[in-house]
């Protein structure tokens, strides 16, 4: 009995429509696997195309999965899951990038890599096959943020020709379904701690006769809210932060009296203001901070530090509702000095100035009070220990 050679590769292009570009593609990739000696397949992940790709595909040697759910992501995940390899590598299938030519990435891949980055520009970009707006703004702009808020040594996080462990980029639980799974991909691997590299490759014009299935704004929208939403320190944590402590300082500094700063007073009315904001970056904070345990919780790959693991190990219903019930008391006792003194006036008129002057840091801690104990709420039911299926 001979036993089937295992197939050491798995060269997957996501198709929707690619009837023009798809056999050559195909063909390179073959070549590639031929001249190589890799042990390998090719495998088309269609989303639905209905100019006879499939047929073309089959014709060609590739292996072909139907995909029903509709998207990028949803393609290659479907892909990647229907892989025989013990690594991947995914490509689309415009002609846009070179199928021949994929020594370097197996080279990492087979040194131990579990993702291997394309970097386009450093292997070379053809003229006209990236648009300006993409060249200079989206693509630097995009991968910048990725790379500070996830400290990735990345420097193209958007590269479509990328290799991978099968198995170390299943294990990581990815989830998009549209153009963001580039992101989420690099992402993903970072916060998980996957070994990463970067080789150059080029990007030369595809070979489609209509345009392309990406829409600029739109996937570019995308990809950023994806890295925004993934890193909660620098969404909500830091600006929250910051407007807490503007808005804190503000409103404590007013109630001693008018401020003037040069040409520029500041009093009750600034001190309203200011206790909005106090308000609106403690919540801010807050929702950081739940969001970051509730990942913790759920075993979700989000940024984390030292200081929050301690955080999160004193972080209790308990602790959280004694800092807001001693919030509360603050505002009780600020309205009690407040009504014991108007007593002492007999009840009679008050001047406004001087009866906001407190009044608004009595109704700070009052709400800051509340905020804090509501969310300490949820984070009891957070913490509720359940079985899972």
């Amino acid at each position: 009995m001979t036993l089937a050679p295992q197939i050491e590769l798995s060269i997957v292009m996501p198709c929707l429509n690619e009837a023009e570009t798809l056999a050559v593609c195909i063909d390179k990739a073959q070549g590639y696997l031929q001249r190589s000696g890799v042990q390998g397949e090719v495998l088309i992940a269609d989303n639905g195309s209905t100019d006879g790709s499939q047929q073309i595909a089959v014709e060609h040697g590739a292996r072909v999965v139907d995909i029903e759910q509709k998207g990028y992501g949803n393609a290659l995940m479907g892909g990647i899951v229907a892989a025989h390899g013990t690594y991947v590598i995914m490509g689309d299938a415009d002609d846009s990038y070179d199928f021949s030519k994929l020594d370097p990435f197996v080279e990492r891949l087979r040194a131990g890599d579990e993702l291997v980055m394309g970097n386009r520009f450093r292997g070379g970009i053809a003229p006209g096959a990236m648009p300006p707006l993409h060249k200079y703004l989206g693509n630097p702009v995009l991968s910048t943020v990725g790379r500070v808020l996830f400290r990735s040594d990345i420097r193209d996080f958007h590269c479509g020709l990328r290799g991978f462990n099968r198995e170390s980029i299943l294990s990581l639980g990815l989830i998009t379904t549209g153009m963001e799974f580039a992101s989420e991909v690099v992402v993903k691997s970072t916060l998980g701690g996957l070994k990463i590299s970067e080789v150059p490759t080029t990007l030369d014009k595809d070979g489609r006769s209509r345009p392309p299935h990406l829409r600029s704004w739109r996937d570019g929208w995308r990809h950023l809210r994806f890295l925004m939403l993934f890193s909660p320190r620098w969404l909500f944590l830091i600006p929250g932060m910051v407007a807490f402590l503007v808005g804190l300082l503000g409103t404590v500094a007013l109630s001693f009296g008018p401020l003037v700063l040069g040409t520029v007073g500041f009093d009750v009315s600034s001190q309203v203001y200011l206790a909005a904001l106090t308000v609106v970056g403690w919540q801010a904070v807050l929702f950081a901070l739940l969001t970051k345990l509730y990942a913790r919780h759920e075993g979700f790959y989000l940024p984390r530090s030292r200081a929050f693991e301690r955080f999160a190990e004193r972080a209790t219903l308990e602790s959280g509702a004694l800092i807001g019930l001693g919030l509360v008391a603050v505002g009780i006792v600020i309205g009690i000095v407040q009504l014991v003194a108007w007593s002492g006036s007999g009840f009679g008129a008050q001047h406004p100035v001087d009866t906001m002057r407190l009044a608004v840091p009595a109704a700070l801690a009052l709400m800051l009070g509340a905020q804090t104990i509501m969310a300490s709420l949820f984070l009891g039911i957070l913490s509720i220990d359940v079985r899972r299926a």
